[in-house]
């Protein structure tokens, strides 16, 4: 892991405990440990939805490490419960995104 890596998490977990109602730090974290510590990219994904589950860039992010990690029932739930919120608040780009990315997902696994 970089420095710059380093550092950054260093930010966000103080940031995180300044601002512990803010669900973008804790989900930042995740994206910063999915490329080095699955173990804790999960940790912060699971927080993230246990605490924030109205967060919507939360569902693309966990299901793509699912199924990065051959996980496919747990990326699934995540891309229909995106997909669902999504469409629930009205976030059109963010469901188009979603269902874009759940339907190759499904072509891949089909």
């Amino acid at each position: 892991m970089s420095l710059k890596k380093k550092d950054r998490i260093e930010q966000l977990e103080n940031f995180m405990k300044e601002q512990p109602q803010d669900p973008f730090f804790v989900y930042a974290l995740a994206l910063e440990y999915v490329d080095d510590d699955d173990a804790k990219a999960e940790s912060y994904f699971i927080q993230t939805y246990q605490n924030f589950p109205s967060y919507l860039p939360l569902y693309y992010h966990a299901a793509m490490f699912y199924d990065k990690l051959g996980q496919v029932d747990k990326a699934r739930v995540f891309f229909l419960k995106g997909i669902e919120l999504a469409k629930s608040t009205d976030a059109g780009f963010a469901l188009k995104e979603l269902e874009n990315a759940y339907q190759n997902f499904e072509f891949l696994h089909s």
